[in-house]
Order: C-alpha cells, then sequence, then structure tokens
C-alpha cells in the first residue's frame, strides 16, 4: 500500500474516554499545514472541534482531524437499549504526498493515497471503541488485531468488504470507499485540492455527509 508507514501515521489512544483532555490541540498545529484541511459542510450545524494533528521528523504537518457533532468516548459507554450516546463525524485529512526522502536523508517515505486515508480513519474509529464485556487487560491485544485488520482492509479498497459511495467535495460530486462495521463506519476519498480525505463515525448516517474547505480552521477551537 502507497501511505507514509505506520510511525507517522497513529491515532489518538482513547482510554476511559477521557482522551480529549490531553489529545486536544491548540488550532496552532493547523494553521502551520501546508494543505487545507477539511471538515463537514455548512449543512452541518451542530458543534465543530479539533482533534490533532500528525508532524514528520522536520515538523512538517501531514495530516490531522476536524470533529463534528458530540465528542466521543470508547463503545463500551452506552446509553438506553445499549445504543451508543454519541453522535460524531471525524474527517480526517491527508496530505497528498510522492514518494520522498525522511528528513535525515537516510530512508525512503512512501508516497500517500487514498488507502493511507482509509486506515488512519479506521484506527481512528478504533480509538473510540471497546467491547463492554472485554476485561481490561485484553484490551490491548484486541486493538493490536484490530488495527492491523484495518491495515488490511485499507490495502484492499477493490475488495468486497468495501462499497462506493458519491457525496458532495465543494459542491461537487465524489467518489469514496465505504464500508460499515459494528463500531462504526469509515469511508475514504480524494480531492482535487491537493489531499486525501478519510472519515469515521457513528450516530450520523454517512449518507448525509458532504465535505468542504475549513474557511476558518479557528472556528474549530
Amino acid at each position: 500500500m502507497e501511505t507514509t508507514s505506520r510511525v507517522g501515521a497513529q491515532a489518538p489512544a482513547a482510554e476511559g474516554g477521557q482522551q480529549f483532555s490531553s489529545a486536544r490541540r491548540t488550532v496552532d498545529g493547523y494553521l502551520q499545514a501546508s494543505f487545507p484541511w477539511y471538515g463537514l459542510d455548512e449543512a452541518f450545524t451542530g458543534p465543530r472541534w479539533l482533534m490533532q494533528v500528525a508532524t514528520a521528523a522536520d515538523g512538517a504537518v501531514e495530516h490531522g482531524s476536524t470533529g463534528h457533532g458530540d465528542e466521543p468516548s470508547v463503545r463500551g459507554e452506552t446509553g438506553s437499549a445499549g445504543e451508543p450516546r454519541e453522535k460524531f463525524a471525524v474527517v480526517v485529512t491527508v496530505a497528498a504526498q510522492p514518494s520522498r526522502r525522511s528528513a535525515d536523508g537516510t530512508g525512503l517515505l512512501e508516497a500517500t493515497s487514498v488507502s493511507s486515508a482509509a486506515w488512519l480513519a479506521g484506527v481512528g474509529l478504533l480509538s473510540f471503541t471497546w467491547p463492554g464485556q472485554m476485561d481490561h487487560s485484553l484490551r490491548d491485544d484486541w486493538l493490536e488485531q484490530q488495527t492491523e485488520t484495518a491495515w488490511a482492509l485499507a490495502d484492499d479498497l477493490e475488495g468486497p468488504e468495501w462499497s462506493t459511495l458519491s457525496l458532495p467535495v465543494d459542491g461537487v460530486a465524489a467518489s469514496f470507499y465505504y464500508r460499515e462495521s459494528e463500531f462504526g463506519w469509515v469511508l475514504a476519498g480524494t480531492t482535487e485540492a491537493g489531499v486525501h480525505l478519510g472519515a469515521y463515525g457513528r450516530g450520523m448516517s454517512a449518507y448525509g455527509l458532504g465535505f468542504a474547505v475549513v474557511k476558518d480552521v479557528a472556528a474549530y477551537a
């Protein structure tokens, strides 16, 4: 799979639903990016919030996420009738990068692709997932196994686990790869603005979403 490698593609870990107190980042990191950030378009009128950005060894911003709706916690925390309380959608923006040398000149970083966005979205969803019947001591093993599964799925976007979904990006219909699981949904596609898009969520249908360039990222803060 053409991607930046999993060293630079790490989603924030969730533990007990408290991850946002430490993982929330200021707007500064977003403003340092050389590419446009994406979020849900103006049809979404709910809360918006920043998550975090990931940077390369040389400090260049590689990808980041913006949140919409309720700030999510682990899936084990459910509301009435066993349904998750939160309704959220997270948009992952990944800089479209060709294969390039690492900052120290000793290696070669692989190109980013739609698969990169799909994997980041898949792992992002996992970070807010923890089957309620699972013992706490087993979570790390479970998360490692599910992360490898997300990697394999992202590497096979033409496989049977994925369908296609047409959604607007900056007002123009675009094709996305889409899959659902018991934990929520994941989608991934690309734009004409030099970035790949991933998204994940639960409690909000992906079918009614639209994406647009974030005009003022400070509004998310």
